[in-house]
C-alpha cells in the first residue's frame, strides 16, 4: 500500500496530474470570487440600520467574513472540481505503469457528473451529521472523522478505478472483498484532506493510489475467483 502511495506521489509532475488539479484550483477560485462578489455587492447595496457609520461596519465585516468561508471552503470546492476528472488520472497511471493493458471502457461524463455530485452530496451531509461527535469527543472525533471519511472516498475512488476494467457489478463486488484494506487507503487519503495545501492534491493521489492496489489484487487467486463468480 505504501509502495501505491510513493508511485502516486511520485507522478505528480505528470502533465495530466497538473493538469487535472490546476483546473480545480482554478473552478474553485472562479466559483468563490464570483460567489464573492455577489454577496458583497448585495451587502453594500443594502441599508440595514440606516446609520452610516454601523452599516458600513456590518459591510465590512459582512465582506470579512465571507473572505473567510471562502478560504476555508476553496480546498473542497476544488476536490469536487477536480472529482469529474479522476478518469484522466486513472488514464495515467495507466499509461506510465501499465501501459501492456487493453483500453478501459469509458465512463459516460453524464455519468461520471452525476456521480461526483453525488459523492460531494453524501460527504457534506454524513460529515455534518458527525459533527456534534467532532467537536464534543476528543480523540474519538479523530477516529470518526478517518473511518467516515476513509471508507466514503475508498469507495468511491475504487468503484470508478475498477469500474473502467470491470463493469459495475464486479467493482462493487471486488470492493467489498478488499474492503478492509481499501478503508486504511482511503483513510489516509482523508487525513491528507486536513493537510492545507496538500489537499488539493489529495483526490489526485487518491484516484492513483486505487488504481495500483487494484492492479495488485488483479494478480491474486482470490482477485480471480471473484471475476468467476461475477460473470
Amino acid at each position: 500500500m505504501f509502495a501505491a502511495f510513493s508511485k502516486s506521489f511520485a507522478q505528480l509532475p505528470d502533465k495530466t496530474f497538473r493538469k487535472v488539479i490546476l483546473m480545480g484550483i482554478l473552478g474553485a477560485f472562479i466559483t468563490f470570487l464570483l460567489l464573492f462578489s455577489a454577496v458583497t455587492g448585495v451587502l453594500f447595496d443594502v441599508v440595514l440600520v440606516n446609520i452610516p457609520w454601523i452599516d458600513a461596519a456590518i459591510d465590512w465585516l459582512g465582506s470579512l467574513a465571507t473572505l473567510v468561508v471562502v478560504w476555508l471552503l476553496f480546498p473542497a470546492v476544488a476536490s469536487v472540481i477536480i472529482g469529474f476528472l479522476l478518469e484522466d488520472i486513472a488514464q495515467a497511471v495507466e499509461n506510465k505503469h501499465y501501459p501492456d493493458l487493453p483500453d478501459a471502457s469509458a465512463i459516460p461524463w453524464g455519468e461520471t457528473l452525476v456521480e461526483a455530485i453525488k459523492f460531494a452530496g453524501v460527504m457534506v451531509l454524513l460529515n455534518l451529521l458527525a459533527l456534534p461527535i467532532y467537536l464534543l469527543f476528543p480523540a474519538v472525533n479523530l477516529v470518526v472523522f478517518y473511518c467516515l471519511n476513509g471508507y466514503l472516498i475508498s469507495r468511491e475512488y475504487f468503484e470508478l478505478v475498477a469500474q473502467r476494467r470491470l463493469g459495475l457489478k464486479k467493482a462493487k463486488a471486488l470492493r467489498k472483498a478488499y474492503q478492509g484494506k481499501l478503508l486504511v487507503a482511503g483513510a489516509l487519503t482523508a487525513f491528507l484532506l486536513t493537510i492545507p495545501l496538500v489537499n488539493l492534491l489529495a483526490p489526485v493521489v487518491g484516484t492513483a493510489v486505487m488504481v495500483h492496489l487494484f492492479h495488485s489484487w488483479s494478480q491474486e487467486p482470490k482477485f480471480l475467483r471473484l471475476q468467476q463468480q461475477n460473470l
